[in-house]
């Protein structure tokens, strides 16, 4: 028993004094999200809005797991990686969030046909797919920034980014809702 406290302590010690290099969709860019999202839902922020940080820190920590796993095993593996990350970060949340609306369609047909009926909206899972685009596209915008300046860019301009394009989106939810 002592000898398997030890072990453990070892480990964790030498984990702790082992660093490795940073990539792309970082803990700096999850851990950021993360923040705000945590930010959002003590201030009484309306779910879609959380859903927005919440989106973008299951996609950063998706695109940064899968990238952790050197060997490939199966082909797709990236991509089942990500989707595991992304939906065992999001689904849980989804019942503690009672924000929905709903939005009814009358283009032709029957009630009940696709083009007429009442579909339900839930605003968390809207904000998590807008915060999704938004971390995903801005590396994107980014680089096309740097492209604009020559060539250079300024401190911490892909977290900034990410997160002036999440806080704009979060707003919007909160306030056009």
């Amino acid at each position: 028993m002592v000898r398997r406290i030890v072990s453990g302590a070892a480990l964790v010690g030498a984990m702790l004094f082992v660093s490795m290099p940073a990539h792309a969709h970082c803990p700096l860019c999850t851990a950021g999200a993360a923040v705000a999202a945590g930010l959002a839902a003590v201030l009484g922020v309306q779910y879609g809005a959380i859903g927005v940080f919440l989106g973008g820190f299951a996609t950063a920590l998706g695109l940064w797991v899968f990238r952790l796993v050197k060997k490939r095993y199966i082909p797709g593996q990236n991509v089942l990686l990500f989707l595991a990350v992304y939906l065992s970060t999001l689904l849980p949340l989804v019942p503690f969030t009672k924000d929905y609306s709903s939005w009814y369609v009358s283009w032709g047909g029957d009630y009940g046909s696709l083009f007429n009926r009442t579909y339900l909206i839930n605003w968390f899972i809207v904000g998590a797919i807008l915060g999704t685009l938004g971390v995903y596209f801005a590396p994107r915008i980014s680089i096309g920034l740097t492209r604009l300046r020559g060539g250079s860019t300024f401190k911490f301009q892909g977290v900034l980014l990410t997160f002036l394009m999440l806080s704009i989106t979060a707003f919007l939810m909160q306030v056009l809702r």
